[in-house]
């Protein structure tokens, strides 16, 4: 993993108060958080081959897409590297597309490059959208105490979306697998997450909202991923990639590891006795192993941490950092 992009991160809840993160941390657990996702990167494509494009260009089966329903799917090198992650929602007017911000450019950049002959618009939708995450297990008593009479839920599904009214604001409501997503204009966002907190919803910190991505090993693009990454050593394979569509860019070196190889590395946990950082070089029987990528102190588990482990060390192995600190590899999520 390139160092550069672990040692970005910082996770260290003593950036902020350690009151205020345990509160954050519990209101997620128990209650329902709200976090500004609107930096995250956003586009649009429509016309009669957006569809047809798509499904030659990420590693899911957007053929199977309807109105209403959604997935998560890569795009990748030719060889099977990952230049970003993205959630596809079909609105049934146009196919919405929320990545990453750092991976933004990249997808920019490949349905620029290889759009021509298709009959498709691309739109830039980052700064015109706003996003707003609810998380937690009372998501859904919130978003509905919230919604204007007449709008409704979406499905149970993640990636499910529909459209519902919040105050004078149209926002499009999305299943997540921690709570409902809601994107509207970017002039609303203030009035929906007025509207939001109003309904029992409270802002959370970014450190609490990781802490209980990185517990449910979720990784994370341009943290936990970059482009030297194939996505079955990111455990996305069930998630991300369809093996009955037709042929996308990267699919060989990727259907070749699945069928007939083992990745030389693989997402894994790590569970320490003192706190991991972002960065660590990770050790077992004199060798490097794994670095470190996402890192923080649970209040319900410990220090932990996320890194692409080398198959020499599987779960169980002690591996330990330069400086003495000591972790165990372990399968995912850790809860």
């Amino acid at each position: 993993m390139n160092r550069g992009i672990a040692s970005s991160v910082n996770l260290d809840p003593k950036m902020i108060s350690e009151s205020t993160f345990l509160s954050d941390y519990e209101t997620l657990r128990h209650g329902c958080g709200l976090v500004d996702r609107s930096e995250r990167g956003k586009l649009a494509l429509s016309g009669p081959d957006a569809g047809k494009f798509l499904q030659g260009q990420v590693s899911n089966d957007i053929h199977r897409l309807s109105q209403g329903h959604g997935l998560y799917a890569t795009f990748l090198t030719s060889k099977g590297k990952i230049l970003g992650d993205l959630r596809v929602l079909d609105t049934g007017l146009e196919l919405l597309l929320d990545t990453e911000r750092v991976a933004l450019q990249p997808l920019f950049n490949m349905i620029r490059r290889y759009s021509l002959g298709y009959e498709l618009e691309l739109q830039k939708r980052t700064l015109e959208c706003g996003l707003l995450s609810l998380l937690g297990p009372t998501s859904e008593d919130v978003l509905a105490a919230a919604l204007l009479p007449g709008s409704e839920l979406p499905e149970t599904r993640e990636h499910d979306h529909l459209l519902g009214r919040i105050g004078l604001a149209d926002v499009r409501l999305v299943r997540t697998d921690q709570g409902i997503d809601l994107l509207c204009d970017s002039a609303d966002t203030l009035v929906v997450r007025a509207e939001l907190l109003a309904a029992g919803a409270v802002a959370v910190c970014d450190e609490a909202a990781d802490c209980i991505r990185i517990e449910s090993g979720r990784p994370r693009y341009g943290v936990d991923l970059d482009e030297t990454v194939i996505p079955q050593e990111a455990l996305l394979n069930e998630r991300a990639v369809s093996f009955t569509k037709g042929c996308y860019v990267g699919q060989e070196t990727v259907a070749r590891l699945y069928y007939k190889g083992k990745p030389n590395r693989q997402l894994r946990g790590l569970r320490a006795g003192s706190a991991l950082h972002p960065g660590d070089v990770l050790g077992f029987e004199e060798r490097a192993v794994a670095t470190v990528t996402s890192a923080i102190v649970s209040p319900a588990l410990g220090p932990i941490g996320l890194a692409l482990v080398r198959r020499e060390a599987p779960p169980g192995t002690i591996v330990a950092s330069t400086d003495g600190t000591k972790a165990q590899v372990v399968e995912l999520p850790f809860a």
